[in-house]
């Protein structure tokens, strides 16, 4: 089913009520209350819930023109992932989570987000990716709220990497505007965005494209609005956890770009750390275990013999 028919869902639903039977009717009129808590429920507690049997919710989805039940909850759940408030959040994980072990249901589903990411992921787009950011002249992250700390921990280490790398502050709207002022065709954007989506990313994207820069989406659907203007798109599963989004999928991308980066930019990684642990030798900046030091420095009353070592 297309990006369009997920959207007009609820109205599609609506228009066929007439068509349906009686117990597709009591289907529909649940989804049409309640479709934040029916897109995570199974078919068989859909059923059980408005008194119908599991194979009348599987035959309502074939009714609307999907192959199953599973692919009618997708959609359900595209449709209002971004429209969700925190509120609907903690209502829906208390009824997917019940009493369970909460610890090993958070961590088990945050495995699976991996797993299903891996599985999912472009690979071509992620080279891609790995190539704009290498081959830009300045290379811009953006991301808010929650995504703020996925941008901010890309920053860091990109930083280490490439002399000209910018974190986009985004207060408001009008600063992050005056900051992208002289992106150009020579320059990439990194733009991260989750639902609910922010529309300060969204323009931002679209401003940094319509300047010919290679924008990298990471978000977590090619329905997302930030896909629209992406060079290279990395989808990331996300999901909710009560009021807390789970990144750990995105995170991970994030870990291999970086990670694919340093593989092909080695001999500049070597030399900055070289310098760096040198800096945060002289200046003391970390504990060191007594004996401890860094390559070329040799601790004290230790004196190297003729073979480099210490005594």
């Amino acid at each position: 089913m297309n990006e369009q028919r997920n959207t007009d869902l609820l109205k599609i639903i609506q228009e066929k009520q007439s068509t349906f039977s009686k117990g597709q009717k009591q289907i529909s009129s649940f989804i049409l209350g309640h479709y934040d808590k029916a897109a995570y429920m199974t078919a068989a507690k859909l059923g059980a819930l408005v008194g119908v049997s599991e194979s009348t919710v599987v035959r309502f989805a074939n009714e609307l023109g999907f192959a199953g039940y599973p692919e009618l909850q997708h959609s359900l759940q595209e449709m209002i992932r971004s429209k969700l408030t925190t509120i609907q959040r903690i209502e829906i994980t208390n009824d997917r989570i019940g009493e369970s072990d909460l610890l090993e249901k958070v961590l088990c589903s945050d495995i699976d987000k991996i797993k299903h990411t891996l599985d999912e992921i472009d690979r071509t787009s992620f080279e891609n990716a790995v190539d704009d950011l290498i081959g830009a002249q300045m290379i811009y992250i953006i991301g808010m709220r929650s995504s703020s700390s996925l941008a901010s921990f890309m920053y860091h280490y990109l930083n280490l990497v490439f002399p000209h790398v910018r974190l986009v502050r985004t207060t408001s709207g009008s600063e992050i505007f005056e900051q992208l002022l002289r992106i150009n065709d020579k320059d990439a954007i990194v733009g991260i965005s989750f639902p609910r989506y922010s529309k300060r990313i969204i323009n931002a994207l679209g401003y940094a494209k319509k300047q010919g820069a290679k924008v990298i989406s990471i978000t977590d659907s090619a329905a997302s609005p930030i896909a629209a203007n992406a060079d290279d798109l990395l989808l990331a599963k996300s999901d909710m956890a009560s009021f807390v989004d789970s990144l750990v999928a995105p995170l991970s991308i994030i870990n291999a770009l970086i990670v694919a980066i340093g593989r092909k930019k080695q001999d500049e990684i070597a030399e900055t750390f070289g310098k760096l642990e040198r800096i945060w030798d002289e200046y003391d900046v970390y504990e060191k275990p007594n004996g401890f030091a860094p390559d070329g420095v040799v601790p004290n009353g230790f004196a190297p013999n003729k073979n480099g070592d210490g005594e």
